[in-house]
């Protein structure tokens, strides 16, 4: 990596000097643009159109016009001027809770290198903020421009996330949530039991960008001359407005407990290594692969009615070897 920024991180008297690298790179898919006949690239020349002629980069300046029509053209020496523009150091200026700052406010993140003989001062900082479970806020000049950020610890290195000036978020007025909505116990209680059936901790390594990979296949199959996905098939799911809301909100709940009953069987399995003692199959309702529709009525009444996040997060996640998941048909059983 190259870093894109060198100075120092002052914190009272003690100075870090450090290096700046952006946190994050770009995977997308890049595209040329062509002239569909002829497959030929289509090219942009900066041309000016006073005398008509191309413009090298090197030439072309800003230029800020004014409400009544005045220009000011301003060049790399001027922003090079200011007094902020040129600053070498982010200055920190103080220490507050993370839950504090909205998340909608951060915007692009940079890692933090010390660039000094010994990281001691940079080790002192980073356990400091790690222990007493704070963000530093700073201000630091990137680019020619000053920025409002947030230093923070990730892993083993300090990480800087700049935040967007409060001046830049909008706020939010939408007519249609003007209209008092009413809800019901039971829809809330059925839609407690939905989020706590996906309860999970957050594994970013399980997640993976899908559209990239099928674009990458679409490409790879037109340089073959082939078509990659010849059959599409839309996905079924309910309506955009849902006429009966706890309906569909207990039929989400039965089918994601079916879900993870089938994940918690996997899990079990892979923490036992296949092996154990035989138990007894206990006889259940599939519901992962039947249609909630076709269950019984009582059976949704009586599930809705007694159930209870934790009792259902328990059921979940109780350990059943691999080998004993398979139910008795109901006629042996019942």
């Amino acid at each position: 990596m190259r870093s894109i920024w060198k100075g120092s991180l002052v914190f009272g008297l003690v100075n870090v000097p450090v290096a700046v690298y952006s946190a994050t790179e770009d995977h997308d898919i890049k595209f040329h643009q062509v002239h569909e006949k002829d497959g030929g690239r289509i090219r942009y020349q900066r041309t000016c159109e006073i005398d008509g002629e191309v413009v090298p980069f090197g030439d072309i300046a800003k230029s800020y016009e004014a409400d009544d029509g005045r220009t000011a053209i301003i060049t790399d020496d001027d922003l090079k001027s200011l007094p902020t523009s040129s600053e070498r150091e982010i200055d920190l200026l103080s220490f507050v809770p993370a839950d504090q700052i909205d998340p909608v406010l951060y915007d692009a993140s940079y890692l933090l290198e010390p660039a000094s003989k010994s990281a001691k001062a940079y080790v002192l900082l980073r356990e400091t903020l790690a222990e007493n479970d704070r963000v530093a806020i700073v201000h630091f000049a990137l680019r020619q421009k000053v920025r409002l950020a947030a230093l923070r610890v990730r892993g083993e290195v300090l990480v800087i996330q700049t935040l967007r000036w409060p001046d830049e978020m909008r706020e939010a007025s939408f007519k249609s949530l003007e209209t008092p909505v009413s809800l019901s116990p039971a829809e809330k209680q059925m839609a407690a039991l939905l989020v706590d059936s996906y309860a999970d901790d957050f594994h970013p390594e399980q997640h993976e960008d899908s559209y990239r990979a099928e674009l990458q296949q679409m490409i790879d199959a037109k340089l073959e001359g082939e078509q990659a996905f010849p059959d599409v098939v839309e996905s079924e799911g309910e309506d955009a407005e849902v006429l009966d809301l706890l309906a569909a909100l207990q039929r989400s709940v039965q089918r994601s407990k079916g879900a993870e009953s089938v994940r918690s069987t996997a899990r079990s399995a892979d923490a036992d290594g296949g092996s154990g003692p035989a138990k007894k199959p206990r006889a259940h309702k599939p519901a992962a692969t039947d249609d909630p529709d076709d269950k019984p009525k009582s059976a949704g009444r009586s599930r809705s009615a007694t159930a209870k996040p934790a009792a259902t997060k328990a059921r979940a996640g109780k350990a059943v070897p691999a080998k004993t998941t398979k139910a008795e048909p109901r006629s042996k059983t019942a």
